[in-house]
């Protein structure tokens, strides 16, 4: 299905979801469903000969498979999965030398963030932080230590929009800089940044492309095999692979990714128009609504969009606790992309980690509330956000 105005969705996108990375014939069973593959380690023939499998660290049929899926919906050569978001990001950084330079976009998950400036900085790998909004912003970062540069769009929580193609022309002009996309906020099936000529693209799977809240794994896709075989030996090296039990649940919610995101892209279209004629609202950050400053953008490199919206509401962070506490259907939780609607304040929460007056100077302020629209319906949904609203009115009555 292609929503009107954006990118016309490639064909046969639910069919790889569905069927990429696994064939029945390949069990003895001709299972429909790939068995899990707990084994630790496997026989072999003769001494380091073996049937492409030896520890379970180093490599599984489970994890194989899903790799091989997440790669087909990416239009990927290559797929590697680590045991969450922040495990991808940590391999990422380890292409790095002592003295390198990264490039990123200020506006991105505190996670990433606290990586970047208490861990990657120990090791003497500075990061810049730009605008990236503004292609040349990204360009005038670079230097001669620049090998990385780091891309969320939307960017979390400020839900900015980068041109993807164009900071990657810009970027490519500088001889050994890769440019990393989380894609995170809106998952391969919304946006596909290695067409959009980015080296690697990368995700939290806990997220969306799982989308039931019951695991946490992350992982990359690419096209460059010096950057997979890099990745794939930290990947086996650090030790960041995630379970077979996971892998199966992550393989197995790909299957439904493609009328998941349908669902959540009308849902939280919905939810971002009632959010724009509340009185207690003032302001709200949504890519898909023609209020926001790169909705065109968002149209012109993306196939649709995701739950994601944010929203500054009237008052400070007494309103917005009251706000939250009230919610009753909606979760009050951190994370995001799951079938059940999330609700969080990002200053105390997901970016806490972020400095005060860094978090000021974005925007992240205590009345900016971040919410992951799920699949129930609207009109509940609707309901909650409504009664959570009349328990801010009262607050302000007393």
């Amino acid at each position: 299905m292609s929503v009107e105005g954006y990118l016309k969705q490639e064909p046969g996108f639910a069919t790889r979801a569905i069927h990429s990375g696994y064939k029945a014939e390949q069990e003895s069973s001709w299972a429909v469903v790939p068995p899990i593959s707990l084994s630790t380690t496997f026989k072999q023939e003769s001494p380091a000969q073996h049937k492409g499998f030896e520890y379970g660290r180093s490599g599984n049929p489970s994890r194989l498979t899903l790799e091989k899926c997440l790669a087909s919906l990416d239009n990927a050569k290559y797929g590697l999965c680590f045991s969450s978001g922040l495990g991808a990001t940590t391999a990422i950084v380890n292409l790095l030398n002592s003295g390198d330079h990264i490039v990123a976009v200020d506006d991105l998950y505190g996670g990433t963030y606290r990586l970047l400036t208490k861990v990657a900085e120990r090791l003497n790998i500075k990061t810049t932080f730009v605008d990236g909004r503004d292609p040349q912003n990204v360009e005038n970062a670079i230097t001669k230590d620049t090998k990385i540069v780091w891309l969320e769009t939307p960017t979390n929580p400020l839900l900015k929009v980068i041109d993807i193609a164009k900071v990657c022309d810009l970027v490519h002009k500088h001889k050994g800089v890769i440019v990393v996309v989380d894609n995170t906020f809106l998952s391969a099936y919304f946006q596909r940044p290695l067409n959009l000529r980015a080296d690697v693209t990368m995700y939290s799977l806990t997220k969306y492309m799982n989308g039931h809240t019951d695991c946490i794994m992350g992982s990359i896709s690419t096209n460059n095999e010096d950057i997979y075989e890099k990745l794939k030996f930290l990947q086996n090296a650090i030790g960041v692979v995630p379970s077979p039990f996971d892998c199966f649940l992550v393989y197995r919610s790909l299957k439904t990714l493609a009328v998941r995101m349908e669902q959540h892209m009308k849902n939280s279209l919905a939810i971002g128009q009632y959010l724009e004629t509340h009185p207690l609202v003032e302001k709200v950050i949504h890519p898909g609504l023609p209020s926001h400053p790169q909705h065109s953008l968002l149209k012109k490199q993306c196939y649709g969009y995701s739950g994601m919206v944010s929203f500054y509401l009237k008052g400070g962070l007494e309103e917005s606790k009251v706000f939250l506490s009230s919610l009753k259907l909606i979760t009050l939780a951190e994370s995001l992309g799951g079938y059940e609607s999330l609700a969080e304040l990002p200053s105390l929460m997901t970016h806490a980690s972020i400095p005060p007056e860094e978090r000021a100077k974005y925007g992240i302020t205590d009345n900016l509330i971040r919410m992951s629209v799920g699949l129930e319906s609207v009109e509940d949904l609707t309901a909650d956000i409504d009664q959570a609203f009349q328990a801010v009115k009262n607050l302000n009555k007393k």
